[in-house]
């Protein structure tokens, strides 16, 4: 069944400055149907509330960075653990803020709103398996690891020294890859192919996606025994794919036709 928040995510995906907390949030509504326009204003005015324990007037990206991991990865003890990737929650705005427990990009997420709110200058950096937060001029390399608690990062550890992408990741980018966990999640868990579906269904709504993904719903639908329209959806990928790969479109055609076959 599709949310009702989904349109709003769609607009707000495709909105000139998208608003990353605010989509953190609405996808999250996916998975917590208690989370409705109240909770998630409530969520912002943590966020807020947290901004404002900040102190007033800092300079330079060392300083923000040191400010930042005292309150929240001191004081607040925001951090991530092993156990943490075993949870849907941890992909969840709303729940890492009252768990203050995450996947390392959602506590990315949570101090780059609360800082951004301050008015420093932040980004999130996407590293290979791993999500850390940058602050000042991206070429400063002042990089602090939230999920450890705000371990500084700018001495240069071995995944920026390899070459990693210094260049901030775009607001959509993040929530690609955040929707990109919650399907890694699923699709290790049989039983959550529901969450696995509504994480494709978002990452379709997404301004650009892989062509893929189409591929992916579809065999989702079939393994969820909704045959036909996964069948009619394999199809419809299969004719996309003629153009490039008659042998793989043949493949999945025949995918189609099993799907229904599935049916007598």
């Amino acid at each position: 069944m599709s949310s009702p928040w989904r349109g709003e995510f769609a607009r707000e995906a495709r909105s000139e400055r998208p608003d990353l907390a605010l989509l953190c949030l609405l996808l999250a509504a996916e998975a917590d149907p208690d989370l409705d326009e109240r909770a998630m204003d409530r969520a912002q005015i943590e966020l807020d509330r947290l901004a404002g324990m900040l102190p007033y007037g800092l300079r330079g990206g060392k300083a923000w960075a040191s400010a930042v991991a005292e309150l929240l990865g001191g004081r607040l003890g925001f951090h991530g653990t092993p156990a943490d990737y075993d949870r849907l929650s941890s992909s969840l705005l709303h729940e890492v803020l009252r768990r203050r427990r995450g996947l390392p990009i959602l506590l990315s997420v949570v101090w780059m709103e609360v800082a951004r709110r301050a008015g420093a200058p932040v980004y999130g950096l996407g590293l290979p398996g791993h999500f850390v937060v940058g602050f000042g001029d991206p070429e400063e390399g002042v990089v602090a690891d939230p999920f450890a608690g705000g371990a500084s990062l700018g001495a240069g550890p071995a995944e920026l020294a390899a070459g990693a992408p210094r260049e901030p990741a775009r607001t959509l980018d993040i929530v690609q890859r955040i929707l990109n966990n919650v399907r890694a999640w699923a699709a290790t868990r049989p039983e959550q192919s529901a969450v696995a579906l509504w994480a494709v269904d978002l990452s379709l709504l997404l301004p650009s996606h892989a062509a893929s993904l189409r591929y992916e719903r579809a065999r989702l639908l079939v393994e969820r025994g909704e045959f036909l329209a996964g069948a009619s959806e394999l199809d419809a990928y299969a004719e996309v794919v003629q153009a490039v790969d008659a042998d793989a479109a043949l493949r999945i055609h025949r995918e189609a036709a099993s799907a229904r076959a599935l049916l007598n």
